[in-house]
C-alpha cells in the first residue's frame, strides 16, 4: 500500500486535489494510472476514489518550486477523466490555479508579507504566469475569508489573479486561424464561430445560432443527450481547425471549451450572457480561462461576443452565468496585457490517499 500525501482545497468554482510532483511518483507506474486509480476512473460514480464524479470535481493540480527566475511556483494541472482511462493535460484550470499561492504561501515557499503577499505562479500546460495575490494580515495567512463568488455558496480567501500577455499560449495565436469570426459545423450546417486562444482555447458560438436562448440552466441543457452530441461534435470540428488535433476523434475531452452567448437583456448590468460547457456538461459558473478568452474575444471587433456587445469593454467585461455575475478586469502593464479576475479559495483537507498495491 503506497500513502499518497494531498490537500483538498476549493478553488473558485471547482474543487481539487493538491499534490507535490515527488509524492506521485510510484515505481512502476505512471503519473497518469496513480492519478486515475487514485480518483477511481474509469467509473462514472468514481466510488472507489476521490473524484467527485464531475468536470468540477475530478481535477488535480500538482506543485513544485519552480525552476524559472520569473516564477515562485510552478503548476500543473490535470483533468481526471471519470468515464474514461485518460487524464487530460491540455489546458489550465483557473478556477484551480487560484489554490496555488494559499498552498505555497503555507508551505513555506514563499514568505509573506505584513499584509498582502504577490505569488508569481507559472502554469506549466500553457506556459502562462499568473500573478496572484492573497491577503496575509500581519504576516499570517488567513484560511477563512469573507470573498463570496458566483456558484459558491459559502466565502473564502479572495485571490485576486491576473494572467499575463495571455494570448497563443496553446496555439501560438490569439485567433489560430487568423481570422476573428469562422464556420463551424453543427447538426450538419455551418454557423459563425470565433477560435480563440487566450487563458485556453475556446470556441465561441451565439446561442441563438445552435437553437438555444442563452439562458437555459444546465438541466435545460444536460438532459439534451441529441444536443450534447451535437455540441460536442462542434467543439472537436473546431479542435480540427484551430490546429489541436488532426481528426476529430483525436480532440481533447477539456480542450477546446465551447462557449454559447447571448446578448444581455436591456436594463442588466451584465455585458454578455454565457454558457459555458466543460467535459460535456453544462459548467455551473464559467472556467476563468474562458472568462480570460472571452474577455479577448469581446475586446476585438468582429467576433462573435463583440458583435453581441454595445458597451465599451476595454477595462473588462461583466458576464451573466448559471451561477450570477462573473467580471473581469483588463489593463496593460509595461506594454504587456493582462486580464485578470477575482476568485476565492478554501483548504478543506489534509489527506494520505492509499494506493493498491497492485491494480
Amino acid at each position: 500500500m503506497f500513502k499518497i500525501p494531498a490537500t483538498w482545497m476549493r478553488g473558485g468554482t471547482s474543487k481539487c486535489w493538491v499534490f507535490e510532483w515527488d509524492s506521485l511518483q510510484v515505481p512502476g507506474k505512471t503519473v497518469d494510472e496513480v492519478l486515475l486509480r487514485l480518483f477511481g476512473s474509469p467509473d462514472n460514480r468514481q466510488i472507489d476514489g476521490v473524484g467527485g464524479g464531475t468536470s468540477t470535481t475530478s481535477k488535480a493540480v500538482i506543485l513544485s518550486r519552480s525552476v524559472s527566475e520569473d516564477a515562485d511556483v510552478d503548476y500543473t494541472f490535470a483533468q481526471v477523466g471519470i468515464d474514461e482511462q485518460r487524464v487530460d493535460w491540455g489546458s489550465n484550470c483557473g478556477n484551480c490555479s487560484a489554490v496555488v499561492a494559499p498552498y505555497a504561501i503555507e508551505r513555506g515557499w514563499v514568505t509573506p508579507g505584513p499584509e498582502t503577499t504577490a505569488v508569481r505562479t507559472l502554469n506549466t500546460n500553457t506556459n502562462q504566469l499568473i500573478l496572484q495575490k492573497v491577503d496575509t494580515p500581519g504576516g499570517e495567512l488567513g484560511h477563512s475569508g469573507s470573498q463570496m463568488i458566483p456558484g459558491v455558496p459559502f466565502p473564502g480567501m479572495p485571490v485576486g489573479m491576473g494572467f499575463f500577455d495571455p494570448a497563443g499560449r496553446t496555439t501560438g495565436k490569439l485567433f489560430p486561424t487568423g481570422e476573428p469570426q469562422d464556420k463551424v459545423t453543427f447538426d450538419g450546417r455551418q454557423v459563425p464561430a470565433t477560435f480563440i486562444d487566450a487563458g485556453a482555447p475556446v470556441v465561441i458560438v451565439e446561442a441563438e445560432a445552435v437553437g438555444l436562448t442563452g439562458h437555459e440552466t444546465a438541466a435545460e441543457i444536460d438532459t439534451r443527450t441529441e444536443l450534447l452530441v451535437h455540441l460536442d461534435d462542434t467543439r472537436r470540428d473546431a479542435a480540427v481547425q484551430m490546429g489541436l488535433a488532426a481528426t476529430r476523434a483525436d480532440a481533447e475531452r477539456a480542450i477546446p471549451k465551447l462557449a454559447l452567448v447571448a446578448k444581455a437583456d436591456d436594463g442588466d448590468e451584465a455585458d454578455l450572457v454565457v454558457r459555458m460547457l466543460s467535459m460535456g456538461r453544462l459548467h455551473p459558473a464559467l472556467a476563468i480561462t474562458g472568462s480570460v478568452a472571452l474577455t479577448m474575444a469581446a475586446q476585438h471587433e468582429g467576433t462573435v461576443a463583440s458583435n453581441l456587445i454595445s458597451s465599451d469593454v476595454s477595462a473588462g467585461v461583466t458576464m451573466r452565468t448559471p451561477a450570477g455575475l462573473v467580471q473581469t478586469w483588463a489593463e496593460t502593464r509595461e506594454g504587456t496585457p493582462v486580464v485578470g479576475a477575482l476568485r476565492s479559495a478554501r483548504r478543506l483537507a489534509d489527506a494520505e490517499l492509499l494506493l493498491p498495491d497492485t491494480w
